[in-house]
């Protein structure tokens, strides 16, 4: 299985401990995959080059459904390393110039944001 820092689909946020592998591939690696997935990690399965489904665990997919409860612990950590993530100059900048704009110029910008394929976006 080969790990990738971005996924093919980039719709897709990276998270942590997530690698991507074809259908052809996952369909000769399943059992590595399944001990892979019980330890925690995200597996992405991918047609064409195009991501088609997640594998993860059931106790994160229970959590998805509201059905198990968030470990508070896990929730502070990654919400401290994404603020992490985003404590840069242009980052700053960004969000200076997001608060810059008047209704009118915000609503266009997401005009056109929401116009662009999603192969297009930028930070996927």
């Amino acid at each position: 299985m080969r790990e990738k820092t971005k996924l093919g689909n980039p719709a897709l946020p990276v998270a942590p401990r997530t690698s991507e592998i074809s259908s052809s591939r996952a369909q000769d690696k399943l059992g590595e995959i399944l001990t892979r997935v019980v330890g925690g990690e995200r597996v992405v399965i991918t047609r064409y080059g195009q991501a088609q489904a997640v594998l993860v665990p059931v106790s994160e997919f229970r959590e998805m459904l509201g059905q198990g409860e968030p470990d508070l612990e896990d929730l502070e950590r990654e919400f401290d390393e994404q603020f992490a993530l985003m404590q840069t100059a242009a980052h700053r900048h960004g969000v200076n110039a997001l608060f810059a704009l008047s209704g009118e110029e915000l609503g266009a910008a997401a005009r056109r944001a929401a116009s662009v394929a999603p192969d297009e976006k930028v930070g996927g």
